[in-house]
């Protein structure tokens, strides 16, 4: 086990099944420490060690790791900023449109397929000791929140915007600029004003 945990914790505890066959493990051993839960299984061809420390937005750097054009959106990057006492019980994750969505056996995800605009703009890369994570900025959040209030409930994203607009690092420059480019503004912007008033 010990030559295996050294592959692992080369790539941040996760391991691809042609790295660990390039390194001469043999699929029966894969499968042994799968059933003693010694590792665990991400995806087809991806595995973590079950006991590698874990971080607190662990979820996210699976998702990443497993679907390399997945970032963190809506509702989890909003919990991720701490604007929001709710946590979500899928991560939430943007993938272009012409994108297809790999089936992952943990963590559960849902899928927001973004237009390429939407897609491409505020894009964050978080380092974490366990890997890094793509998320999107706080002020592309919370229009996106906004974007997908009919789907996510409207409660969610004024929660967001208020506690955004009262916190340290409010910045409504770079908000209205996000929602101008994103055609939310003229959304966003009462919202914005009830909520300074």
């Amino acid at each position: 086990m010990q030559d295996i945990t050294e592959i692992f914790q080369k790539h941040y505890g996760y391991a691809y099944l042609k790295d660990l066959k390039a390194q001469g493990i043999h699929t029966d051993t894969i499968r042994k420490l799968l059933t003693e839960r010694k590792i665990e299984k991400i995806k087809p061809g991806l595995y973590r060690l079950a006991d590698f420390s874990m971080m607190t937005y662990q979820g996210f750097v699976d998702t990443c790791m497993a679907m390399t054009k997945a970032i963190v959106c809506l509702h989890s990057a909003l919990s991720y900023y701490e604007l929001t006492t709710t946590v979500p019980a899928v991560v939430m994750v943007a993938l272009p449109r012409d994108a297809k969505e790999p089936r992952l056996r943990y963590p559960p995800v849902k899928v927001f397929y973004f237009s390429p605009s939407n897609y491409e703009t505020g894009i964050e890369r978080m380092h974490t000791e366990t890997g890094d994570f793509r998320i999107y900025n706080v002020e592309k959040t919370i229009i996106d929140c906004f974007r997908y209030r009919n789907r996510l409930g409207e409660d969610l994203a004024v929660e967001g915007l208020k506690n955004y607009i009262h916190g340290k690092e409010a910045h409504l420059n770079r908000l209205f600029s996000y929602a101008r480019q994103g055609r939310m503004y003229r959304i966003i912007k009462p919202y914005v004003e009830a909520l300074m008033a």
